[in-house]
């Protein structure tokens, strides 16, 4: 006797040992429970559905119609929950690290005879750029990362990546790369750790490539200062904050465009491949578990990033310091760089100073407005403002950051340029580490790096040339 008769043997036995009474009312039981799965999720055209709360507001945010303006009314809710949220703690932050504490700092350094180089690389520096990572990171990651668990836990983000399924597709990506994408406005860095809910390797390194394209909260900050300065000024004063707003909102949503053509562009040439399948399950909506919640956006997602980012600007901070205060012939390194790539800053529309920022504040973009106000200052010799070389600062008056910046020669173009530069530039060095990890590859991780820095040049150098025409 074969292994199959046995186990058919053994089946027919234990079938009269239960009988068949209790056989069928098994099935039936079965049937039962797959008719009511059926009448509860299956549309059918001769049949009515039964009205249900999932089936209702499914209706509304996976409509044609309906479903991207809902997503993207709610994706600027969270935006602006986070941004108006993050400003009071933002500050108290910034109050107590950098205008309380820094002093205290700086007299103890004092009073213990603390030589003046050790007491500007530690505390001007490198402590500088830790209060300013966490003043300014710390707020937005815990209020947005809590919002976003929440909309994971109540059953939202699938129906995202549902609508915007279709237009990845299309892209020769993932649709789950919508929800990587959206982790990205987050932290980019955390965006690429997102990116492990996609099962295939080649789309997986295509969203994580491309999740620098979603402005990060280290980037909002710049994008509303700089938009507020320069975009809201050029409209009557009642309208400026519209303005601004629209012209941030256009920098994002320029982002995903282009985050969608660069997966196109990778689908097609070094991550060449059809998008492949995936069945979606829509879970039905349920309360958000808090604890959970808190322990997930609180422990695992900000405080993991922030102390990534605090162990990369640290050295950040030291590097500000050093090259703002090691002279050569009596002038600044900063200064010799700012002098020699002016030129080519002007060309892009940009200029000396902003190229700088943006290569010695590599490890958090939170730094980059301090680091640009502390380099105008010296570089214009702008005196009474700031607190000496090398030290960065920001100001509480829009006016008066705008009184420095114009006083350093910027104009409008540089202001628009900026906005699509802090888009279109390298990642991170958070990110970069972290798209290292998740890769293990020096090729993908390069090609992330550099890929956007090419293409905010590019798109500098034109928008620079065209405006140039008009003027």
């Amino acid at each position: 006797m074969t292994k199959f008769d046995k186990i058919i043997n053994t089946a027919n036995e234990l079938r009269w040992e239960i009988g068949d009474n209790v056989h069928d009312s098994i099935i039936e039981s079965i049937y039962a429970d797959a008719a009511k799965i059926a009448d509860k999720n299956v549309t059918s055209e001769n049949r009515e559905q039964v009205p249900t709360f999932d089936r209702f507001v499914d209706r509304l945010v996976t409509s044609k119609w309906l479903g991207f303006p809902i997503m993207f009314a709610l994706l600027a809710l969270v935006f602006w929950l986070t941004i108006e949220g993050a400003n009071y703690p933002s500050s108290m932050l910034a109050s107590l690290l950098i205008d309380s504490f820094h002093p205290v700092l700086k007299s103890l350094a004092a009073s213990i005879g603390l030589a003046w180089w050790i007491d500007g690389l530690l505390l001007d520096g490198m402590y500088l750029a830790m209060a300013w990572v966490i003043s300014v990171m710390l707020p937005p990651m815990a209020i947005f990362f809590p919002i976003f668990t929440l909309l994971e836990d109540f059953g939202y983000l699938p129906r995202v990546a549902f609508n915007m399924d279709n237009l990845f597709k299309r892209a020769g990506a993932h649709g789950k790369q919508a929800l990587s994408m959206s982790m990205g406005f987050g932290c980019n860095a955390a965006g690429v750790i997102a990116a492990r809910i996609i099962d295939s390797p080649r789309e997986r390194i295509i969203a994580i490539i491309t999740n620098n394209f979603a402005l990060c909260n280290g980037r909002w900050p710049t994008q509303i200062l700089i938009a507020s300065i320069f975009i809201g000024s050029l409209v009557p004063a009642h309208l400026a904050g519209f303005a601004s707003a629209g012209a941030v909102v256009f920098v994002a949503v320029f982002g995903i465009v282009m985050s969608l053509v660069v997966s196109w562009g990778l689908s097609k040439s070094v991550l060449k491949g059809e998008a492949s399948a995936f069945s979606l399950e829509l879970p039905p909506y349920r309360p958000p578990r808090i604890l959970r919640t808190l322990y997930t956006s609180l422990i695992d997602r900000t405080i993991f990033v922030l102390w990534r980012a605090i162990v990369f600007a640290i050295p950040a901070g030291m590097v500000i310091w050093l090259v703002s205060n090691i002279t050569i012939s009596d002038i600044s390194l900063a200064e010799h760089f700012i002098s020699w790539s002016n030129p080519l800053g002007l060309l892009l529309g940009l200029n000396g100073v902003i190229l700088l920022a943006y290569i010695i504040a590599i490890p958090a973009n939170e730094i980059v407005i301090p680091t640009i106000l502390m380099l105008t200052v010296m570089s214009s010799e702008i005196f009474g403002i700031g607190r000496g070389s090398g030290v960065m600062f920001e100001l509480d008056s829009v006016n008066a950051t705008a009184d420095i910046l114009i006083a350093g020669g910027w104009t409008t173009l540089t202001g628009i340029n900026l906005m699509l530069f802090s888009l279109l530039h390298n990642p991170c060095s958070t990110t970069i580490y972290t798209i290292y990890k998740e890769t293990g590859s020096l090729k993908w991780t390069m090609l992330s790096t550099f890929l956007p820095i090419v293409m905010g040049i590019v798109l500098c150098f034109f928008v620079a040339q065209i405006w140039m025409l008009l003027a």
